[in-house]
């Protein structure tokens, strides 16, 4: 019967070790308020201080997030440079991502106030954050107290970021596999209100859709026309910049999803979201809507992606220099 007690109050110690661990382990809110209490508003500083004269950058910053937490989870990754050009950054989803020394310019501000307390994934996070503020954006609860990883991989990363060539079925899938679901496959892709893309994400939707149709049926036609002949001029076109949402790309607002509704949405992956009755219902309620209400919906969603797969507690390291992964 000792024994039995004593295996009993073991097993108990064990459950609430475990118990401990886990509650400290989790995201919360002003996680740095003892250990760096000035982090959030160094970070919030640098980019009030510098997105005015660079507003296009708020789109990167938050494309940034997104390509982060669907590789790994939210642990900085994609900012890792590799001299064997094996990492996120060389993956093709990747080539022309922004920011990574915007984002190392704030690592280096807060190393020297906080060496070794702030990950480069709660930074890229913050930055997302604070940077669609800046711009007029909704702002979202971000929770910190992410620690970074030190593996990056090209192959990771063109195997689970959506691609824009997109059909529902790869969407639902690669969403489903962060544990997000339709609502958020909705709601995130509206980040697609603000910045630019280029012709070599959607050149395929105007010259070589299939083997039997040369031009996507599912892109309005107009829109199409006026593509090919001010725009993407030729199948080889990589460079063209072509804004995500025409005439509103400066402007976090609901002018995305209409134009989706109007069969004008850049990529084959914003066209996808009309072929499901639950997204498009999804779209149609959102445009019918306040503004506040997709706002609303965006935050809950960016708060979502952002616990994604994180490494908190003992997992994972503070990186003291964000593109190098042994720092």
């Amino acid at each position: 019967m000792k024994r039995l007690n004593v295996a009993v109050a073991v097993a108990v110690t064990v459950l609430l070790m475990g118990m401990l661990e886990s509650s400290e382990a989790q995201l919360q809110m002003n996680f740095y308020a003892k250990s760096c209490p000035r982090a959030e508003k160094i970070i919030s500083d640098h980019i009030n201080n510098h997105i005015h004269n660079g507003p296009s950058l708020a789109a990167p910053l938050i494309r940034m997030h997104f390509h982060d937490c669907f590789v790994r989870g939210c642990d900085g990754s994609v900012l890792i440079n590799s001299t064997s050009g094996n990492a996120e950054r060389d993956s093709t989803p990747n080539l022309t991502l922004r920011g990574f020394g915007f984002v190392e310019r704030i690592k280096t501000l807060l190393e020297a106030v906080c060496p070794k307390t702030v990950s480069c994934a709660d930074i890229i996070a913050l930055t997302a954050r604070d940077a669609v503020v800046a711009t007029g954006g909704p702002s979202w609860r971000v929770p910190t107290g992410r620690r970074d990883g030190r593996i990056s991989n090209s192959n990771e990363a063109l195997n689970n970021i959506p691609p824009p060539t997109s059909n529902f079925t790869t969407l639902q899938r690669l969403f489903a596999n962060q544990g997000l679901n339709l609502k958020d496959l909705v709601v995130l892709s509206g980040a697609h209100t603000i910045g630019v893309s280029h012709c070599s994400s959607m050149n395929t939707r105007l010259y070589n859709f299939s083997t039997t149709v040369k031009q996507d049926p599912s892109l309005d036609s107009e829109y199409a026309t006026i593509l090919k002949t001010k725009k993407c001029k030729s199948l080889n076109d990589n460079s063209t910049i072509l804004e995500m949402d025409p005439g509103s790309r400066s402007s976090f607002d609901l002018s995305y999803y209409r134009l989706v509704l109007k069969r004008r949405g850049l990529f084959q992956s914003d066209s996808a979201l009309t072929t499901n009755s639950a997204t498009l219902k999804m779209i149609n309620d959102l445009v019918n809507g306040p503004e506040d209400k997709f706002f609303k919906a965006f935050a809950k969603s960016m708060e979502k992606m952002g616990r994604v797969k994180v490494k908190t507690g003992s997992s994972g390291v503070i990186r003291t220099k964000c593109s190098v992964a042994g720092s």
